[in-house]
C-alpha cells in the first residue's frame, strides 16, 4: 500500500487518493483491508474509506459500504478483522475522556494548542484514537451526514462492530474485564474524567470561591445543599464521583459475568447511575455558581476557562453513562459520535475560543465602563447646563495642553521621546480634567455606550426599546453639550493667550513655521478623515484598558490590601489607609482611561511612523486649539486664506468621527457581551430613526422637565 501524504497544508483539505474508475472503486478499496498491516497503514486505509464516502453523497455512500459488506463474505471477513485489530490496538478511552478538552487548564495554553493544530500537520502513526479522530473526521459536514444516517444503516454498522468484538480473545484471569465488551473503555473514560473533575473541584481557585455547601446522606445517597464556606462546599460531591463510578463498574462487571445475556440492569446499578447523575449535576452547578462570584470579585479568563472545562467534563460523563446504561445503545452512540465531531470542529477555531471565553470579560468591562458612563449622560435641563460648564472647564485645561504640545515639539527631541513627551502632556491634562471634575467630550462615547447597552435587559419589550432610544437622545444631546463646551472655551482662550503674548512679548507663543505646519496638516483635503477615525479607535481602546485595569484591581483585591495590609496601615495610619483604599477603588478606572488615552495619542503615531504606517491622531478639541494658535500667530489676514477654512471645515468631521467610531465600537462590544441578536439590533435602529423623524429636537435640546 502506498503511503501518500494526505494533505499539503492542514488548513486546506486535499484528497490524494485516486478517484473511482482508476482501479480504486469501492470493491477494490475494501479488498485492500489488511488486519496484519502495520498500524499506520491500517489508519490510512480507514482515512481513505471515509474520503471515498465523502466524495459523493455521504449517507448513500455509507449505505453502499454496508450493503456491499453484507453481500460479499470475503470483503466482510477482511473488514471485520481490520476493525477487531483497530479496537485491540487503539486507546479508545483516550478519545472518550480527552477529546475536546485542554490538557492544561489555561486559556493561553489552549489557544496555543489550537494554533498548533491549525498550522502543523497530524500523523496517522498513533495509537491514540483522540489524535486519529482529527484525521478521520476533519470535514465541516461530517456531523450533518452522521446525524442523517438511517436506523437500518446504523444497525448494520453496529453488527459489524459486534462481530469485530467477538473476534477478541479474552484473557482468563481474576482481573479480566473483557466480559463488558465495548463498554469497558467507556467505564475507563468515565473514571478518567471523574478524576479530572475532582482535581479541578479541589484546586485552590475553586476551593476559595465556591459558595454552595453540598453534603451527603450516605444512607440514602441524597444531597443536602445550603450556603456555606468552601470548607463544606461541594467537597463530598467531588469526592464521591470516582467512587460511584468504580461501584457502578463493579456492578456492571458482575452482571455481565453472572447475569443472563440481555437481562435488564439490576436495581443496584440503576440506583448508582441515578446517584452519579445527581452528583454530576451538583458538581456542575457548584462550578457555574462561580460566575456569580466573578461578577462581584472580578473576571479571570483562566478561571472562566476552567469552569467551562469542568462543566463540559461533567456533561461528557453523563453522555458516556447514557451509552453504557442504554438498552438500545446504537442511537445514543450516534449522538455521542456527532457531539465528538462537532467538538472537534469547534476546537479547531481560535475565533470561537475568544468568542466563548472573552464574552463574560467583555460584559464585565462594559459594565464597569457603564458605571463611569452614567456620569456623562444628561437627562434634564439642569444636568445639560452642568455638562456645558464641566465641558468648558475641560476646554480650559486643553487650551494649556495645546501650547505644551508646541513646547514639546520645539525642544527638538528624537521621535520616540517627542512622542513620549506628547503622551505625558496629554495624560497629565486628562488626569487634571478628571480631578477637577471637568469633562472632555470625546472621552464620553466609549463610556456611555456600555451604559446604554445596560438598558437592553429585554430587547423584545417595546418599552425597553423606547427606553434605549431615550438614552440615545440623551447621549447625543450630552455629547453635543460636551463638544460645544470644549470648543467654546478652548478657542477664545488660545486666541487670548496669543494676543497677550503679542502685547507682552511682541511675538506669539508659537512661531509662523509651526502655524503653517498646522494649516498643512489639519486640512480636510489631507488624510484628516482617516486620522480622525483612527483616533476614535484609540478612544475606544482606552475605555477597554480602563475596564480591564479596574477588573484586575478588583480581582486581586488591591483595595482590600490597601486598607487592611498591616505594613500599609502602619505606614499610612488606619484612617488614611481606608481613605486611600476608597479613593483608588473609585478612581482607578478613570486614571487608567486618562493615562492610557494620553499615551496612546502621543506614542502610537511614533510607532506607526517607525513602521511606515500612514497613521496619526486628530482630536477635535486639540485640533481646534492648534488652529486657533495658528490664527493667533499668522494674524487676521489668515481668515481670507482658503487653507484656514479647509482646516475649519475639518473640525466638525473630526468631532463626528472621534465620537462615532469610539461609540460604535463600544456599543458593539456591549451588545455582543449581552448577546443582543442581530434581529433585535435592526429593531433598535428602526426605533432610533423613527424618533429622529418624529422628534428631531429631542436630540439637540434638553427637556423642559426631568420627565
Amino acid at each position: 500500500m502506498s503511503l501518500l501524504p494526505r494533505r499539503l497544508h492542514p488548513l486546506k483539505r486535499q484528497t490524494w487518493w485516486p478517484r473511482p474508475g482508476n482501479g480504486f472503486d469501492l470493491g477494490g478499496l475494501l479488498n485492500q483491508a489488511d488486519a496484519s498491516a502495520p498500524l499506520v497503514e491500517r489508519h490510512i486505509w480507514l482515512i481513505r474509506l471515509l474520503d471515498w464516502i465523502r466524495r459523493g453523497e455521504p449517507v448513500s455512500g455509507t449505505q453502499n459500504v454496508v450493503r456491499l459488506l453484507q453481500q460479499d463474505d470475503a470483503l466482510h471477513d477482511k473488514f471485520v478483522a481490520l476493525l477487531a485489530a483497530f479496537w485491540r490496538d487503539m486507546d479508545v478511552a483516550a478519545l472518550l475522556a480527552d477529546y475536546g478538552f485542554s490538557p492544561r487548564t489555561s486559556f493561553l495554553n489552549e489557544m496555543g494548542e489550537r494554533l498548533r493544530r491549525r498550522t502543523l500537520p497530524l500523523s496517522p502513526d498513533t495509537a491514540d484514537l483522540a489524535v486519529l479522530f482529527n484525521l478521520l473526521f476533519d470535514d465541516a459536514d461530517d456531523a450533518s451526514w452522521l446525524q442523517a444516517l438511517d436506523e437500518a444503516t446504523l444497525e448494520g454498522l453496529a453488527e459489524l462492530w459486534t462481530q469485530a468484538l467477538a473476534l477478541q480473545v479474552p484473557s482468563k484471569g481474576p482481573d479480566d474485564h473483557s466480559a463488558l465488551g465495548w463498554r469497558e473503555p467507556f467505564y475507563d473514560a468515565m473514571f478518567y474524567l471523574a478524576t479530572q473533575v475532582r482535581a479541578a473541584g479541589f484546586s485552590p481557585a475553586f476551593r476559595s470561591r465556591v459558595g454552595t455547601r453540598v453534603d451527603m446522606d450516605f444512607d440514602t445517597h441524597e444531597l443536602i445543599t445550603e450556603q456555606g464556606s468552601m470548607d463544606g462546599s461541594a467537597r463530598q460531591a467531588f469526592r464521591q464521583l470516582a467512587r460511584v463510578i468504580e461501584r457502578l463498574h463493579e456492578l456492571a462487571l458482575a452482571h455481565a459475568r453472572d447475569g443472563e445475556p440481555g437481562a435488564p440492569w439490576p436495581s443496584a446499578m440503576l440506583h448508582e447511575a441515578h446517584y452519579l447523575r445527581v452528583l454530576l449535576d451538583h458538581c456542575a452547578e457548584a462550578a457555574r455558581g462561580l460566575h456569580g462570584h466573578l461578577e462581584v470579585q472580578g473576571i479571570s479568563v483562566d478561571l472562566v476557562f476552567q469552569i467551562d472545562q469542568l462543566c463540559d467534563r461533567c456533561d461528557r460523563i453523563t453522555q458516556l453513562l447514557d451509552v453504557v446504561m442504554s438498552d438500545q445503545p446504537v442511537s445514543v452512540m450516534r449522538a455521542l459520535l456527532v457531539d465528538l465531531v462537532q467538538t472537534g470542529q469547534r476546537r479547531r477555531s481560535v475565533r470561537a475560543l475568544f468568542t466563548q471565553h472573552y464574552a463574560q470579560l467583555a460584559r464585565k468591562v462594559a459594565e464597569r465602563s457603564a458605571e463611569t458612563g452614567e456620569h456623562y449622560i444628561t437627562r434634564s435641563k439642569a444636568e445639560y447646563v452642568d455638562m456645558l460648564k464641566r465641558a468648558g472647564g475641560g476646554g480650559a485645561v486643553l487650551a494649556g495642553t495645546t501650547f505644551m504640545k508646541f513646547v514639546v515639539l520645539s525642544i527638538g527631541l528624537s521621535p520616540f521621546w517627542a512622542g513620549m513627551g506628547a503622551g505625558l502632556n496629554y495624560a497629565v491634562s486628562f488626569v487634571i480634567v478628571q480631578w477637577l471634575h471637568f469633562t472632555v467630550a470625546t472621552k464620553q462615547p466609549a463610556m456611555t455606550a456600555p451604559a446604554m447597552a445596560a438598558k437592553l435587559a429585554n430587547t423584545r419589550d417595546d418599552a425597553a426599546i423606547e427606553s434605549f432610544v431615550d438614552e440615545v437622545a440623551h447621549l447625543f444631546r450630552s455629547q453635543m453639550a460636551g463638544i460645544i463646551g470644549n470648543l467654546l472655551v478652548v478657542a477664545p482662550l488660545v486666541l487670548l493667550a496669543q494676543g497677550l503674548a503679542w502685547l507682552a512679548l511682541g511675538k506669539p507663543l508659537i512661531g509662523t513655521h509651526s502655524a503653517h505646519h498646522v494649516l498643512e496638516t489639519l486640512t480636510l483635503l489631507g488624510p484628516t478623515v482617516w486620522y480622525a477615525a483612527f483616533t476614535g479607535v484609540l478612544l475606544f481602546i482606552s475605555s477597554l484598558i480602563a475596564g480591564w485595569v479596574e477588573n484586575w484591581f478588583v480581582l486581586h483585591k488591591l483595595d482590600s490590601a490597601l486598607r487592611w495590609n498591616p505594613y500599609i496601615r502602619a505606614w499610612l495610619g488606619v484612617e488614611r489607609a481606608a481613605r486611600w483604599s476608597a479613593w483608588w477603588r473609585a478612581n482607578i478606572s478613570g486614571l487608567a482611561a486618562n493615562v492610557s488615552l494620553g499615551m496612546l495619542l502621543g506614542v502610537v503615531p511614533v510607532f506607526a511612523g517607525f513602521m511606515a504606517l500612514p497613521l496619526d491622531v486628530r482630536h477635535v478639541t486639540l485640533s481646534t486649539g492648534q488652529l486657533m494658535a495658528a490664527l493667533g500667530s499668522l494674524g487676521p489676514d489668515t481668515l481670507r486664506e482658503p487653507a484656514f477654512w479647509w482646516c475649519a471645515a475639518a473640525l466638525p468631521v473630526t468631532g463626528l468621527l472621534n465620537v462615532g467610531v469610539s461609540f460604535g465600537l463600544a456599543l458593539r462590544v456591549a451588545l455582543r457581551s449581552r448577546n443582543v441578536r442581530v434581529k433585535d439590533r435592526a429593531r433598535l435602529r428602526a426605533a432610533i430613526w423613527r424618533r429622529v423623524r418624529l422628534h428631531p429636537l429631542s436630540f439637540l435640546l434638553p427637556p423642559r422637565s426631568p420627565s
